[in-house]
């Protein structure tokens, strides 16, 4: 994308502003940026991701141990006090152990602790109920904790329905091809 001002360079500055809920974008390059006083090199910043994840993290320590950070993580040894420090985390298994400290957190960020991003057009229908499916693998689980055994039966009925589905597409999927 060339700049919108001189259309010769690239652009690399976006600016974006909402005004009476009307969006409008601006793209320029530096130079311009500069030139229109949209950007001054004292004032520029690099925006990392770490830094505003090591803020939040911060903001929403709640215990004293939380604020210690003397949680690790058995295998790779990163303390939730270094997580904190630099907002990366040193392995995937720091996310099972920083996990009640990382569950508010990613709740705040994405507003869930699941991912629920999009599903490829070819073959998302699987995808799509097994993730139905250990949803309710989930629920399940909690009508057990709470001893709620009747609603664990419909849910485990649900469950074998679906599963009994999904073989029927598996099936109907690999004998076509």
């Amino acid at each position: 994308m060339l700049c919108q001002i001189c259309g010769k360079n690239p652009a690399t500055v976006h600016f974006t502003e909402i005004h009476d809920n009307r969006m409008s974008e601006i793209h320029v390059c530096e130079r311009c940026a500069e030139e229109k006083g949209m950007q001054s090199p004292a004032t520029q910043h690099k925006f990392e991701i770490a830094d505003l994840l090591a803020g939040m993290v911060d903001a929403m320590t709640q215990t004293e141990e939380e604020r210690v950070g003397h949680v690790q993580c058995p295998r790779c040894g990163l303390l939730y006090s270094s997580f904190k420090e630099t907002g990366r985390l040193g392995c995937a298994d720091c996310y099972t152990a920083f996990q009640f400290q990382l569950r508010p957190l990613l709740r705040r960020i994405h507003g869930d602790t699941r991912h629920r991003g999009k599903v490829p057009a070819r073959g998302g229908a699987g995808a799509t109920r097994t993730r139905q499916i250990q949803r309710l693998h989930d629920d399940l689980q909690r009508s057990v904790e709470r001893e709620d055994f009747e609603a664990a039966a419909g849910i485990r009925d649900e469950i074998r329905k679906l599963e009994a589905e999904l073989q029927a597409q598996r099936a109907g999927t690999e004998g076509g091809s």
